[in-house]
């Protein structure tokens, strides 16, 4: 009985194996896998150039309070803001009715020092006429006296010989008086020379070509010198007539971030790109600080941008790209292929048989538009793809069209 009920069970297994074998080879086959459209881009190798981009702000090449000389009332003034001055042109005159006293004194001095030495150079002349009288009568008696002794008494002829010395000694002292009215008239000019240079300071002139942009005098107003004594032995900066800058000439000035400083060097090329006018060109380092501010970690930087239309203004901003360093043969893709994931960053590579396969690389140069992948992580001629990573997995069937890469031009031109 037992051996019955044994048999007939093994017969149920075998028959219920059976059925599944039938039923699994008669279940249709499962459809194939479908391949996912996707853009691809295709790694390359060549020259990389590294790229920094910093916002930068134009300021005039020079930038300059004109200050007077000398205090005086403001007589008149011709310029306001947004003049275009040049240089050595007058822009204000000042009042100082006590310079003009002593400009009238000293030439006054200089005339009667003048005079002086006209005199003086009259009595040198008459007392060398007188000496030449007196010395031929004196030579003439003394000459008689040795031709015929005991003629002329000896003592007329030591009065004549008196003379002569006297007169000899005239000589020398109208010399000597003549000099000094020299150096009179001399130390007369020198005093005009001075005073009629600060006389000249009350014209307040341009120091060099550029715009007017601000004004803080009027006429009549009372202008202090530059720099006046509040009593206190310290010095204090007066009022200003007008503010100066030199447009025509601008400084681009960027900060530049510690790590690209020692890429930076005179004559680096640079594009700039104005945000308000849309304008691109080129331009070169002129100058910078060498030496970083402790605050920003920056080194100030300066690019010097023509500007004689005066279509770029003072203040303006501009995006400037710098061309730090260049890497031969280095392998690079789109920037828009690299992927980041937290702290790291992947690419999706299209392998010969047009399935995804998921690679964590290493980032080297960077541009606008271009990211090298070093440390072997991708080899020139693989595919990746280049949009919409996010829609694949690793493993997935790719059917791959050639991307549309966009170059940064045409990304701006958006």
């Amino acid at each position: 009985m037992f051996r019955k009920r044994s048999l007939w069970i093994l017969l149920l297994v075998v028959a219920a194996i059976i059925i599944v074998v039938v039923v699994r080879s008669h279940k249709p086959a499962a459809a194939p896998q479908k391949a996912l459209s996707a853009a691809v881009a295709v790694a390359q190798q060549g020259d990389l150039t590294a790229q920094l981009q910093v916002a930068g702000q134009f300021i005039p090449y020079q930038n300059v309070d004109v200050h007077a000389k000398v205090s005086g009332y403001v007589r008149w003034i011709k310029v306001d803001i947004g003049d275009i001055v040049h240089t050595n042109e007058v822009m204000a005159k000042l009042d100082v009715p006590e310079l003009r006293d002593q400009v009238a004194e000293t030439k006054a001095a200089v005339q009667h020092a003048q005079a002086q030495v006209v005199r003086e150079k009259d009595e040198v002349a008459n007392a060398d006429a007188a000496y030449r009288a007196i010395h031929l009568n004196y030579t003439r008696l003394a000459e008689a006296a040795k031709e015929r002794p005991g003629l002329i008494a000896q003592q007329e002829i030591d009065d004549y010989q008196a003379r002569d010395l006297e007169a000899a000694a005239k000589i020398d002292v109208a010399k000597a008086s003549y000099e000094a009215a020299q150096q009179q008239l001399n130390l007369a000019k020198s005093n005009e020379d001075r005073v009629a240079a600060l006389y000249a300071y009350t014209d307040i002139v341009s120091p060099f070509n550029g715009v007017v942009t601000f004004r803080y005098a009027d006429t009549g107003a009372l202008v202090p010198a530059g720099t006046s004594s509040n009593g206190t032995n310290t010095n204090t900066e007066s009022m200003p007539v007008v503010k100066v800058a030199e447009s025509d000439l601008l400084r681009l000035r960027m900060p530049v971030p510690e790590s690209d400083v020692p890429y930076i060097d005179i004559g680096g090329k640079v594009d700039v790109h104005v945000d308000a006018t849309g304008e691109v060109f080129p331009g070169k380092i002129i100058r910078f600080t060498r030496a970083l501010d402790p605050s920003t970690r920056t080194m100030l930087t300066e690019v010097d941008v023509p500007n004689p239309t005066l279509k770029l203004t003072p203040g303006m901003y501009a995006e400037t790209t710098f061309y730090l360093h260049t890497k031969h043969n280095a392998i690079y893709i789109p920037a828009q292929a690299v992927v980041t994931s937290g702290n790291s960053y992947y690419i999706l590579v299209v392998d010969a048989t047009n399935h995804v396969e998921k690679r964590i690389v290493h980032l080297g140069i960077q541009t606008a538009d271009r990211t090298e992948i070093i440390d072997g992580g991708l080899k020139a001629g693989e595919r990746v793809i280049a949009a919409g990573q996010d829609n694949y997995r690793e493993g997935d069937l790719i059917d791959p069209h050639p991307a549309f890469i966009p170059t940064a031009a045409q990304e701006e031109g958006k």
